[in-house]
């Protein structure tokens, strides 16, 4: 095999394997733009969908619901979305949910915790009291 086959080869081998990697990192980026967007543009009709499927009353003056993102508790992406319920003025409050993962040793467990918080930043997480998760949203792309 010649030398400028043997390069040719080569740079297309190349270009394959980083056309892999590019596509999925793009894959990537577009799952959490995807979410982001999700939300953002479809969150008060998902809402009420998930309202309507557990007979949840949308105009309840004591509490309320609401369809924010779920963030990942390793590097703050917007991984799914998730809806909250509680008292109107606390899920108000509620920006996002953290995602925080951890385990429990003395009996080889591994736990996910889901918590409504304050900020759309997982850097300094503060919970929202009284809220709770009443439902979590797949995002399949």
């Amino acid at each position: 095999m010649s030398r400028r086959m043997k390069l040719a080869t080569m740079s297309v081998l190349l270009l394959l394997a980083l056309g892999g990697i590019a596509s999925a990192q793009l894959g990537e980026i577009l799952k959490v733009g995807g979410v982001a967007l999700l939300v953002t543009q479809y969150g008060k009709q998902i809402n009420s969908a998930i309202n309507k499927v557990t007979k949840t009353p949308e105009d309840n003056p004591e509490f309320s619901t609401k369809v924010v993102p779920i963030l990942s508790g390793g590097d703050g992406k917007e991984i799914g979305a998730a809806q909250v319920m509680g008292p109107r003025d606390a899920v108000d409050k509620v920006k996002a949910v953290a995602q925080v993962e951890g385990k429990f040793n003395p009996l080889s467990l591994r736990f996910r915790a889901l918590v409504p918080i304050s900020a759309k930043s997982i850097s300094s997480i503060k919970r929202v009291p009284g809220v709770g998760i009443s439902g979590i949203i797949d995002v399949k792309f």
